[in-house]
């Protein structure tokens, strides 16, 4: 099933990603509680990332497959440049085809934990529109790439790397996915950058993180270069030592941003970090929940 035409049909196409588990205990409970919780609730695919710096792609592809095979979910697997060269994004890409995805999100990748700045490998890529361009030279397959609402962090402003996005598209990428972000405005400026100034028609989805503690999103929207705004960030403040209210203030925040977006996108990617309540509350909330 490729990924692009789900996003043709009337009713949003709802999605989650997972990350791959640190140990055989932790993966027996996302297959055991986390994976049968979102199947409930009727996602059109699933994703699944790297560990850090692409340490855990042997995993990432035996996730999708249990996925999708014991549960008959899409899959998707994350494909990124960091720490790989050509050669071996060559041969993960082989894997990923000879067992019969369809679709893969091509991702540049953050840098490893022990490095400030994204290097690329000898022999690999710097960049996610390399990336793309490689693997539309290599198959059919369907590409999804990331887009930033507020621009990458390391873009010197968020219209460059508007125009990063739009390149992607250009090179071969069928959708989009945004990172994290918590001011809808945001998304609808870029949304209206990619269509009417770099004529980008593919699908622009919002890429959407309940989150579930204070120290956590703090942490996450520093590292991807998004911002809280004021009137959020002061709440969470004010819970900050009361997890579930966290929690459930992150549900009220996404709720209400996925309904001001609702009428005018294709779907939603739900950053569900492995957890199913917030996410199903979001849906519910917005009668998207069977």
């Amino acid at each position: 099933m490729r990924i692009r035409d789900l996003y043709d049909r009337p009713v949003p196409t709802i999605s989650f990603e997972f990350f791959p588990p640190k140990n055989v205990d932790a993966e027996e409970t996302l297959f055991r509680d986390t994976v049968p919780g979102l199947k409930a609730l009727q996602p059109s695919f699933i994703s699944v990332t790297y560990g850090a710096g692409g340490s855990t792609r042997g995993t990432t592809t035996r996730i999708v497959q249990r996925i999708r095979e014991q549960h008959g979910i899409e899959s998707m697997p994350h494909l990124t440049c960091v720490g790989s060269t050509q050669e071996m994004l060559g041969d993960f890409l082989d894997e990923v085809l000879k067992l019969g995805f369809e679709n893969v999100l091509a991702l540049r990748g953050d840098p490893p934990k022990d490095q400030t700045e994204f290097h690329a490998v000898e022999g690999g890529f710097g960049n996610a529109t390399d990336l793309v361009r490689f693997i539309r030279g290599r198959s059919d397959i369907g590409i999804g790439a990331a887009c930033y609402p507020e621009g990458h962090v390391e873009a010197r402003c968020k219209h460059q790397d508007w125009d990063y996005a739009a390149e992607k598209v250009e090179a071969g990428a069928e959708f989009l996915i945004t990172q994290l972000f918590y001011d809808w405005s945001h998304f609808l400026d870029m949304e209206d950058y990619l269509r009417n100034k770099r004529n980008v028609k593919v699908p622009i989805i919002p890429g959407i993180l309940p989150f579930l503690n204070a120290s956590q999103i703090k942490r996450f929207t520093s590292l991807c270069g998004s911002r809280l705004p004021s009137p959020i960030y002061k709440k969470i403040e004010q819970y900050a030592h009361d997890d579930e209210s966290v929690r459930k203030y992150g549900v009220e925040v996404c709720t209400e941003i996925c309904a001001k977006l609702l009428n005018r996108v294709a779907g939603f990617h739900f950053y569900c970090l492995n957890r199913v309540p917030s996410s199903a509350e979001v849906l519910k909330n917005l009668g998207l929940a069977p």
